[in-house]
């Protein structure tokens, strides 16, 4: 009798008959972050911890430009493939977190809020050391691929046409002007999205657009709202084996819920009456 990927232990399966992808969203890589990321930072330990899962898993590494071309049609993803992503763009990125990642030879993706690192920029995160726009080519020749997470951080779904477009466009060329080639990549601020987002999005030139969902992303996923896992201080080894065996999460794609409609439409209401608001 032919075994499936079911019985063999590698979880949930997506709607095309193959075994979920993790996608993993990090933020910083700290012992001792500022209280309001705390939730969304791991330590270098735990982050050792989880890149030694991965390596032991089987899963072949790849960046989001690998989803891309899969989910277009121009190339197939390697067996069980996996994804690290870094959103925002703190300090110690381009320093040991880099290092860490280079030194195990992986690639990952770095989403950067352009307002917090560039020159003169103005970005709705609270303090915290972050690095600087000129270190992104220093991303890139690591191993790291550069995708965009806004100018300001704002929760994009609550913005107005223009509100969102200087967002999307502007985000993308300040990263285009500093490493000298298109930026094809965009992360949602903390994966607030809506169809009018997804659809100017891609008319603002986006190849991919991830989410947050905390979700197991698969092959046959939204190009427009790729889910990823949000990995807490909380979350232990055993949580990232499950994960990475395709088990712990749900698989996208789905529809969003009415929870999250009504949220939606709540935090809407109150950009209104209080202007553009952090997405965190």
């Amino acid at each position: 009798m032919r075994t499936s990927a079911r019985t063999r232990g590698e979880g949930p399966i997506s709607p095309s008959g193959t075994p979920a992808i993790p996608v993993f969203l990090y933020h910083a890589v700290v012992d001792d972050p500022p209280g309001w990321i705390a939730e969304f930072t791991v330590t270098p330990r735990q982050f050792a911890d989880h890149l030694d899962a991965i390596a032991d898993s089987g899963r072949t590494p790849v960046t989001i430009s690998a989803i891309a071309d899969h989910l277009t049609g121009r190339a197939p993803l390697p067996p069980r493939p996996v994804l690290l992503t870094f959103d925002d763009g703190f300090a110690d990125l381009p320093g040991p977190t880099a290092e860490t990642l280079a030194g195990r030879g992986l690639p990952a993706t770095a989403y950067l809020t352009t307002g917090a690192i560039a020159p003169g920029g103005h970005s709705l995160l609270p303090p915290a050391p972050m690095m600087t726009l000129d270190r992104a080519a220093e991303l890139e020749r690591s191993g790291m691929e550069i995708g965009s997470h806004t100018v300001t951080h704002a929760q994009l779904d609550t913005l107005s046409g223009k509100d969102l477009a200087y967002e999307l466009r502007t985000s993308k060329a300040v990263l285009e002007d500093a490493l000298g080639h298109e930026v094809r990549h965009l992360a949602y601020p903390h994966g607030y999205n809506s169809p009018r987002v997804r659809a100017m999005s891609a008319r603002a030139g986006y190849q991919t657009a991830t989410a947050v969902r905390h979700a197991l992303s698969s092959d046959h996923d939204e190009r427009y709202r790729i889910a990823r896992l949000i990995v807490r201080r909380t979350h232990t080894v055993a949580d990232v084996q499950g994960w990475l065996a395709g088990a712990g999460a749900r698989v996208a794609p789905y529809r969003d819920g009415p929870k999250t409609i009504a949220w939606r439409w709540y935090r809407r209401a109150r950009a209104v009456v209080h202007g553009p608001e952090f997405a965190g």
